[in-house]
């Protein structure tokens, strides 16, 4: 567990790193997108993404807590269900968090743009191929911040997440200070022009669940923490409250601010490249449009290198679990960092940045995708209650017992409201990816780990659940993006909220004490005793 890794970062950079994750294209792009579905009630899709986000972190820091591990996506179901739902978890978690480096990139060439025109091609809205090659050459940078190791990341990034928190609080502070209009919140189609479908659209597709989703970087690093077990839990679960406020708040900013020349054809017709900057020239807020466009460089490249970090991890998490070759476990021990996984990392970021040339044609995917993964904590977390009393537990989630299988519910919920056009991509690429496991584990027992028929056993609920949920987008309601509309809205949620627990019920019956748990908390106590202090 976490063998050659280096325990050097601190509670703050715990802190920064899932900071660094949420404040980063989120800020600039999701208040726009989001506004256009659901109008001014997209703060509601804030308020109520934040606190989705925050009842699954609350499941994270118990078990970020108890077994801290790099990469824990990969592990944590390792843990309570054995290989084939580890497998197609990692996979999922390995597919998002690959991509985000490239979302990033894409959204600094966007803004980069107001000052070198040729970055961004304004007629199809997409990168030209300068665009392209400079966003490759930014990925590059991420990858050798990431290269000289776990310390060299946190300096850099803490210093780049102090500067990206102060412009969206100095924004709002401006923007309400300039006066903003508030008959923009009842007027131009009223408070919620899209009704209740088009905030839980909006919560899923704008950019609200893969702005929050940036929490996990303090569990993705935890394995390199100093004093896991007791910042872990702080640092994220203040990341999501201070993410929560902040957003919130510069919806409302953003709402209150458009011009109502732009507006006189609805929310969904107001088109922006650049959304606060555009707006604050339209206050004439001239001093402050030369800083936002500043800040809208420096935000996302922040972010974008936090995600190489956690991409490499969990890519090392794979490769400890034998689904990966075990080169890419390799830890440098000049610098503590896994440089197969990490070169890995950067190719499967410019491999993403090719196919998806634009900021919010990957959103949806990635916060699917990453939803996805994040839906097996509650669901280990009450496997490993179970199967691991003996364990210490330095943060007790109170109320699990309701917590766990909320979070649940609401994770496959997000992922439904992303809609057929994402999910259908999504489920399909995660069923062909057990495809390949079984043919790779066959065909390289040597290189690939096999699951044995316990692991099986164990991962069919969630074979099961992944078919379950395809089935659904297919026939969900079209107010919520799927295909057929034979589940009519709201009677759709109803399905896939008894479907959830059904099938939550099942995996957490589905877990079992494998081996490897033992290893990791015998392994957590020999580090506990190796700290400083202890």
């Amino acid at each position: 567990m976490n063998k050659g890794l280096k325990k050097e970062l601190r509670m703050v950079d715990l802190l920064m790193a899932s900071l660094g994750g949420i404040i980063g294209s989120g800020w600039l792009f999701g208040s726009l997108y989001a506004a256009q579905i659901a109008g001014p009630s997209a703060i509601f899709a804030w308020v109520i993404g934040g606190i989705a986000v925050l009842l699954i972190g609350l499941v994270y820091a118990e078990l970020g807590a108890m077994i801290p591990e790099s990469g824990s996506i990969a592990r944590y179901p390792h843990y309570s269900h054995g290989h084939l739902t580890s497998f197609i978890m990692g996979w999922a978690a390995w597919i998002a968090y690959a991509s985000v480096p490239a979302v990033e990139a894409e959204g600094v060439m966007q803004y980069a743009s107001h000052w070198f025109p040729a970055l961004w091609n304004s007629k199809t809205s997409l990168l030209s191929g300068a665009g392209l090659f400079v966003a490759a050459l930014l990925m590059l940078a991420f990858f050798l911040i990431n290269y000289f190791g776990v310390r060299s990341f946190a300096r850099v990034n803490t210093f780049i997440t102090w500067l990206k928190f102060i412009m969206p609080s100095l924004t709002i502070i401006v923007f309400l200070a300039a006066g903003l209009h508030w008959i923009n919140f009842s007027h131009y189609g009223g408070f919620a022009p899209g009704g209740t479908s088009g905030v839980l659209v909006a919560l899923a597709t704008s950019g609200v669940i893969f702005t929050y989703l940036g929490f996990r970087q303090a569990v993705d690093l935890a394995g390199e923490a100093k004093n896991p077990q007791r910042d872990v839990p702080r640092a994220l679960i203040l990341s999501i409250l201070i993410g929560i406020v902040l957003y919130v708040l510069l919806q409302v900013v953003f709402v209150g601010a458009v011009p109502g020349s732009m507006l006189a054809k609805g929310w969904a017709a107001v088109s922006l490249s650049s959304p606060f900057a555009q707006v604050a020239a339209s206050l004439n807020l001239g001093f402050f449009v030369t800083l936002l466009y500043a800040d809208a460089v420096l935000s996302p490249a922040g972010t974008g290198n936090v995600y190489m970090a956690s991409t490499t991890r969990v890519i090392y998490a794979l490769a400890e679990n034998g689904y990966f070759p075990r080169a890419l476990a390799k830890v440098d021990p000049r610098t503590g960092i896994p440089v197969g996984a990490l070169l890995l990392a950067f190719i499967l970021g410019l491999v993403f940045l090719l196919p998806f040339p634009s900021w919010q044609s990957l959103v949806g995917l990635v916060s699917s995708a990453t939803v996805f993964t994040y839906i097996i904590g509650p669901v280990s977390l009450a496997v490993l209650r179970r199967t691991a009393p003996e364990a210490k537990r330095p943060f007790v989630l109170g109320g699990a017992g309701i917590i766990a299988p909320v979070a649940f519910v609401i994770g496959a919920l997000i992922v439904y409201f992303t809609g057929w056009n994402v999910d259908h991509k999504l489920l399909i690429t995660l069923l062909v990816g057990v495809i390949l496991y079984a043919i790779f584990s066959a065909a390289m027992p040597d290189q690939i780990r096999r699951p044995d028929g316990q692991a099986l056993k164990s991962g069919i609920w969630l074979v099961v659940f992944l078919l379950a949920m395809l089935v659904m987008t297919y026939a969900g309601s079209k107010n919520l993006g799927e295909l057929k509309n034979l589940i009519p809205y709201p009677w759709d949620l109803v399905v896939v909220i008894v479907l959830s627990l059904i099938f939550y019920y099942w995996g957490v019956a589905s877990g079992y004490r494998t081996k490897e748990v033992g290893e990791a908390l015998e392994s957590v106590a020999i580090e506990a005793t190796e700290e400083p202090g202890a």
